[in-house]
């Protein structure tokens, strides 16, 4: 090649270059506008200053002490007919819920809840499959402002007990029934021996799911998911103002060093690390689906179910992976 040519040469990728630059600047702001508008649509009231109080205090330091939200709220933002949840299972079975659809559903089960005394800072508690019905249950309980705790059906009745014997729960929300390695476990004994144990509750509701609802005779306090709320007059869904710091989750560590340790997660500092996540780290965007193989009784499920904050379609699957 000749000196002339090797110089045109460079010149062109040089203003290739540039355009591939420019392109590609052009490319980040687009998805740093698409960023800001999901991270400052936090559906909030009050004043946003100050930020933090008592920062040199570990623990101590509030942040956004003036501010209040809901994080059900935050998360049924959108209501259309865009997918929200996708459900499969193992069994076969399959429920997809629509944005629309999962509202019309929290606010039943919100009416259910209301009914039975739920409360701002209650327990709910859940022995649960990864399915709809679950994050249903979730999403009715943080719009009162009820606090959510929950485990998953393949745990023993000790294992249970040791977690939702410390928080004394006002309400369970249980499966009959799971399918796990082409097995189906029928699970209403556990649920009425753990029912049995917690004094606190009024109201324990059952959801068939690949067990059998058609007698719960055996559980007390025993309400059907299927009516659980369907004979309240007052259907509208309302979202309970909350603090930043107010709890919505109570998790637990492993119990391999003695009885399970409450871990408590805010209703503020759950949504914007989530949204940071989702967003951030994930480039999550509206109309996108996520999956994410977990449980109920893994920090994972939490986590995922927090893409509903996107406008992204939650993709759960229960059963085993193989």
């Amino acid at each position: 090649m000749r000196r002339d040519q090797i110089g045109c040469t460079a010149e062109h990728l040089v203003k290739q270059g540039a355009v591939g630059a420019a392109r590609a600047i052009e490319q980040q702001r687009h998805r740093a506008a698409a960023i800001d508008e999901q991270l400052l649509l936090v559906r909030a009231s009050g004043e946003l200053e100050p930020v933090v109080t008592d920062f040199d205090r570990m623990p101590g330091a509030r942040w956004f002490p003036s501010a209040r939200l809901n994080f059900a709220q935050n998360l049924l933002r959108h209501r259309d007919d865009r997918p929200a949840l996708l459900g499969r299972s193992e069994s076969g079975r399959q429920l997809d819920l629509s944005y629309a659809e999962l509202h019309a559903e929290v606010a039943r089960v919100a009416a259910g809840l209301r009914q039975a005394g739920v409360q701002r800072g209650d327990r709910v508690a859940a022995f649960m499959p990864n399915i709809p019905e679950t994050v249903i249950g979730m999403l009715a309980a943080a719009s009162l402002g009820a606090v959510w705790s929950s485990c998953s059906p393949d745990f023993g009745l000790q294992g249970v007990l040791d977690r939702f014997g410390q928080i004394e729960p006002v309400v369970l929300v249980a499966a009959a029934g799971y399918s796990y390695g082409g097995k189906c476990f029928d699970v209403r004994d556990r649920v009425a021996q753990i029912a049995k144990a917690l004094p606190g509750l009024r109201a324990v509701v059952v959801t068939a799911f690949d067990g059998d609802d058609s007698d719960l005779s055996m559980i007390p306090l025993a309400r059907r998911w299927s009516d659980f709320g369907t004979d309240v007059a007052d259907q509208e869904l309302r979202f309970e103002p909350v603090p930043f710091d107010h709890p919505l989750y109570i998790m637990y560590s492993s119990g391999t060093t003695g009885v399970p340790k409450c871990i408590v997660h805010s209703v503020g500092g759950t949504l914007l690390q989530h949204l940071k996540e989702h967003v951030l780290h994930t480039d999550l965007k509206r109309g996108d689906r996520i999956f994410y193989y977990t449980t109920c009784g893994w920090m994972m499920w939490n986590w995922l179910v927090s893409a509903l904050a996107v406008g992204a379609g939650v993709v759960l699957y229960d059963g085993s992976p193989f």
